[in-house]
């Protein structure tokens, strides 16, 4: 079980085939103090799935004509600085912005140390193609041997210092969730002015070169998205998820009651089972600042899936059914991988717009086959989540007849433990789900 493997006191999973629920369940508990299990209604931090959550909302301000995706960023948001690179003149534009490559800092303030751990992480990867081992396989090993820790224990509150630990294979190197500025308590009353934390700050790269991912760029893109479409960013969101019917998805504030908020946990220095800080998520609304249900991904993720297969039923009887929440073209241009980027969490893959993308491939008879499928992971404070699409392959497609989109299986994983790599058992997850349709 792999919340047993990585002491994840609560995790909820949901997995639909064809649009329809046909798992949703919590296993452990929501709050380990008081015996709260989770149930399918948990609310948890969904962290960086949120960067696909905004996505659909600048794709569909793209389709209405009131977003130039080529455009410089300063032309909606004049109060980020026009940008050099090496004393050089360079522009941002929001198609950089949800491909990573704007060059705009994430947590790590200092370039030269991005610039090394790049490298090294480069050098890493030419060493997997000599030896034959795939980054997927060897990025989920690391997760899940670096998130292996004792049993859970009594819980106590942390501070950001005691969930710090040490990096066996690399010391020197500073965890992610080491970083001051997971921690934040500042809270932001709206989007341009979270723009401080890093609007002044240097490039890591020139934009348009390499891929670095970024929380802060997709601060920008929120700014972007609130004077394209003329409301606060908050207000807008909310506007899509009702249109979606994910009325369990709210923004990560700790004022207002939230029935089903779980609590958020990790494993201090010691191995002990404590309570995440206080943070506030003002900073990172469109990066990592929602909190939802798997219910409501699974919705996201079909209304995602059904816009993209809408483009089969074009010219068929089946053209009567309703439009999709984007359309077709606009999913596929998000669901193409863009070059320069990467998939952190599949090496097989590249990182699209809002989205990851594995696409289909075999180099050679009887050799390993990839599938198609999208995915987006997430890692907060005291959460890991992970929600992919999986759309119906060509070989069932030919013998299924094609009833009405959405076709496919998608999953999504939510738990209240930081660090946990979720994306292979969501995967696996969603390719036995498919098998048992061909059954």
């Amino acid at each position: 079980m792999y919340q047993d493997e990585v002491g994840a006191p609560g995790i909820v999973v949901g997995v639909s085939v064809d649009g329809k629920q046909v798992w949703t369940e919590g296993l452990g508990y929501a709050d380990v103090e008081n015996r709260v299990p989770c149930k399918p209604e948990t609310v948890m931090r969904i962290a960086s799935i949120s960067k696909s959550l905004t996505m659909a909302a600048v794709a569909k301000l793209w389709e209405e004509g009131k977003l130039e995706l080529d455009a410089p960023v300063q032309k909606y948001v004049p109060e980020f600085p026009e940008k050099e690179y090496e004393g050089e003149p360079v522009t941002i534009t929001t198609k950089m912005l949800v491909s990573h490559l704007s060059g705009i800092r994430h947590y790590e303030k200092d370039p030269k140390k991005v610039k090394d751990e790049k490298e090294k992480l480069n050098r890493d990867l030419e060493g997997d193609k000599k030896t034959g081992t795939t980054g997927s396989e060897e990025k989920e090993v690391e997760d899940e041997e670096k998130d292996k820790q004792p049993g859970m224990r009594q819980s106590s509150k942390a501070k950001p210092e005691d969930m710090k630990c040490s990096n066996a294979k690399n010391p020197a190197k500073k965890k992610e969730f080491e970083q001051e500025e997971y921690y934040l308590k500042v809270k932001f009353e709206n989007v341009i002015q979270a723009l401080n934390l890093f609007k002044n700050d240097p490039l890591i790269f020139k934009p348009g070169s390499q891929f670095l991912y970024s929380t802060h760029a997709f601060t920008l893109l929120s700014a972007v998205v609130e004077r394209a479409s003329g409301q606060k960013f908050l207000d807008h969101m909310m506007k899509l998820f009702r249109e979606l019917g994910m009325l369990n998805t709210v923004p990560d504030k700790n004022d207002p009651i939230i029935y089903n908020r779980s609590r958020f946990y990790a494993f201090n220095k010691r191995g002990h089972l404590v309570n995440c800080p206080y943070v506030d998520n003002s900073y990172k609304w469109a990066g990592g600042g929602f909190l939802s249900t798997v219910g409501d991904l699974l919705l996201f993720g079909n209304a995602m899936l059904y816009s993209y297969q809408a483009l089969h039923f074009k010219g068929r009887a089946e053209s009567t059914l309703l439009p999709g929440y984007l359309r077709p073209d606009t999913i596929k241009t998000m669901w193409t991988p863009v070059d320069k980027t990467e998939m952190s969490w599949d090496k097989d893959g590249k990182y699209g717009m809002g989205w990851a993308v594995v696409e289909k491939k075999q180099q050679c008879g009887q050799c390993r086959s990839l599938r198609h499928y999208v995915s987006h992971t997430g890692g907060a404070v005291g959460a890991s989540s992970v929600l992919l699409v999986l759309p119906e392959c060509s070989e069932r497609a030919a013998v299924s007849t094609w009833g009405s989109p959405p076709r496919g299986v998608v999953v999504t994983i939510i738990c209240n433990m930081q660090s946990a790599g979720l994306n292979s058992t969501a995967l696996k997850i969603a390719l036995e789900f498919e098998k048992a349709q061909t059954l």
